[in-house]
């Protein structure tokens, strides 16, 4: 092999390289958001006693009965008529462009969480439904959980179109990338970078989120992506997942929306 080959073969892969670095390869080194602290595979609140106890939380938890806990805060989205399709290479053969229409209403800022701050999971579309009934809610149709992430102009994630790293999502969690061995969902809004514009947390990993479609007898769609995702176009905003509606995996949790 000539000198000047092997130099040509040097430069390429070292560009290579440089790219992927450039277009935003997993940081495991910044997993958490200001104020969170990772433990194991989790992001929790500093100072505190294994993600519970605390006297002062990091925004946007507040401190509730002595613990970390979500607020109950309700984003309002705008009345959006938004033509959505293959935005990236990735989605190309996965995703028909489709004009999608909603009405104004409201979504929950967080995940739905149990009495501290992690996202419940483990639960049915009908379990989903109910937790969201007794709220005064319902699960997101599948165009409003579509227009919650992607917005007006979609977005390849719920933050934009930069890259998916640690720091923006609860994901790759149990075998890496920005993690590993976890067994469940991480702190609720821990993860700030991934905010949507309009400040709803978590819409990119943590828990798959049921949302409302009765296209299929039994079938229904999750979406968003979980902590157990491994590759970067789970957590895309056109991304989405088949599940027998009766199913109760780990991964799988909700959010609610509320009509305006």
């Amino acid at each position: 092999m000539s000198r000047s080959l092997l130099l040509w073969i040097v430069a390429c892969v070292s560009a290579i390289a440089c790219a992927a670095i450039v277009i935003g390869a997993p940081d495991p080194t910044e997993p958490c958001g200001w104020g969170f602290a990772q433990r194991g595979a989790r992001c929790c609140a500093e100072k505190t006693d294994a993600c519970v106890s605390a006297l002062a939380c990091p925004r946007p938890l507040v401190v509730t009965d002595g613990r970390c806990a979500a607020p109950d805060v309700r984003v309002e989205i705008a009345e959006t008529t938004v033509l959505v399709g293959p935005a990236d290479w990735e989605a190309e053969g996965r995703v028909a462009p489709r004009t999608l229409h909603t009405k104004r209403f409201a979504i929950d800022a967080f995940e739905l969480n149990d009495s501290g701050a992690r996202a419940i999971s483990g639960i049915s579309r009908d379990e989903a439904r109910a937790l969201c009934k007794q709220r005064g809610g319902r699960l997101p149709t599948d165009d409003e959980w579509t227009i919650a992430a992607a917005g007006s102009q979609p977005r390849r994630y719920p933050w934009g179109d930069t890259g998916a790293v640690c720091r923006r999502g609860a994901w790759g969690l149990e075998v890496g990338p920005c993690a590993r061995d976890a067994a469940g969902p991480d702190t609720v809004g821990a993860h700030g970078d991934g905010d949507t514009r309009d400040g709803v947390h978590d819409l990119a990993g943590n828990v798959e989120e049921w949302v409302q479609d009765d296209a299929s007898e039994g079938v229904g769609i999750v979406r968003g992506g979980s902590w157990k995702s491994t590759l970067a176009t789970e957590l895309r905003t056109w991304a989405r997942v088949e599940l027998k509606t009766i199913a109760r995996e780990p991964w799988v949790g909700a959010r609610c929306a509320y009509d305006r």
